[in-house]
């Protein structure tokens, strides 16, 4: 698989709203740094997602001006710009930032052990 569809299989599975569709793209160690906090760990991630999912309906999750900083046949680093919108408490929202992710090739699957994003 290449990663730029890697990272767009991420943003569709976000899209999805279902957890299950997003689990297989992180790994079960993962750390996840988002404005709010920091998260270790499928369980704490899959909880910290959960919430996003529930806050904001109808979100549109939107990665663009991926750049890969370092690829090899094990470790992937990359930035971009993500953007979303979506209605929180009945209103019309929206937001952007910038994140990083990191991803490790384990057994033939990338999965991302690394997420940062930030405002």
């Amino acid at each position: 698989m290449q990663l730029t569809d890697f990272m767009n299989g991420y943003e569709q599975a976000n899209n999805s709203h279902i957890f299950a569709n997003v689990e297989p793209y992180i790994a079960s160690d993962a750390v996840y740094w988002f404005t709010d906090g920091s998260y270790v760990g499928l369980e704490e991630i899959r909880t910290a997602i959960e919430r996003t999912f529930a806050k904001i309906q109808d979100e549109v999750y939107t990665l663009s001006d991926i750049q890969w900083l370092t690829k090899s046949a094990t470790v992937a680093v990359c930035r971009y710009a993500f953007s979303w919108r979506g209605t929180v408490d009945g209103k019309p929202q929206s937001g952007s930032g910038r994140g990083t992710n990191v991803l490790e090739n384990r057994n033939g699957n990338w999965q991302i052990v690394h997420e940062h994003l930030s405002i």
